[in-house]
């Protein structure tokens, strides 16, 4: 049996992550910063809550504790991330943006992810068949900057956590440590201004959480093959 964490996944595209991973036979926790929202959200799909804020030390060493007394993990998805917008909606962009902004969005999608990475390394690394899948975006591409969104803090975010991902398949090479773009998806996160349904955005993230030992590591990826740097 395969056991899955994803983080932030109460909704969006975590839960729906869930649902399908659940579907296909893992045992998934889902992780949620809300007791009473992930409590809920994970009795509804039949999955395990756990308390999890990628922000905090000690809700993640507890999550650690809760996981690896249930058995350990296989899969873990780092799902949890945020886009800081004015107080009226808009987008910040460069003219914008300042260092409190980009502190903010990057104490959960890019330290938050290495506080839990870090945490639940010593799970993943004693199960046979390791897989850690990093929630990026399209934005985060080098190679197409410049185009569509005029946002700063989240796409830089985003940029790291490609990096993140390549170091760490580098230093893990028996894991399947990838990066996932899931597609402009309507959520929480954008104001449901995204293109596609959220069962559309979790194609790509679950076909990435369902690799065998076999399969790429250190890669970007959308539904469709590799992305460029």
């Amino acid at each position: 049996m395969t056991t899955t964490l994803i983080t932030g996944a109460n909704k969006g595209l975590g839960h729906e992550t869930a649902r399908r991973l659940l579907a296909a036979g893992h045992t998934v926790w889902l992780g949620a910063r809300d007791i009473e929202r992930g409590t809920a959200a994970a009795a509804g799909l039949g999955a395990r809550f756990v308390h999890l804020d990628v922000t905090d030390d000690t809700s993640v060493a507890a999550a650690v504790a809760t996981v690896e007394a249930a058995g350990g993990l296989d899969v873990l998805v780092n799902n949890a991330g945020i886009e800081v917008r004015s107080p009226d909606g808009g987008i910040i962009g460069a003219a914008e943006l300042t260092a409190d902004v980009m502190r903010e969005v990057f104490e959960t999608n890019v330290f938050g992810l290495v506080r839990v990475a870090h945490a639940f390394l010593p799970l993943l690394e004693r199960s046979a068949a390791p897989v850690m899948v990093n929630i990026s975006s399209g934005t985060a591409s080098l190679a197409q900057a410049g185009k569509g969104y005029p946002g700063v803090a989240y796409p830089v975010s985003k940029t790291a956590v490609n990096m993140l991902t390549v170091q760490f398949a580098k230093a893990f090479p028996l894991m399947r440590i990838n990066a996932v773009e899931p597609g402009y998806t309507a959520t929480d996160l954008n104001r449901h201004e995204g293109t596609q349904t959220v069962e559309q955005g979790a194609e790509a993230i679950v076909r990435t959480a369902l690799l065998g030992p076999d399969g790429p590591t250190g890669g970007y990826f959308d539904l469709a093959g590799r992305l460029p740097w």
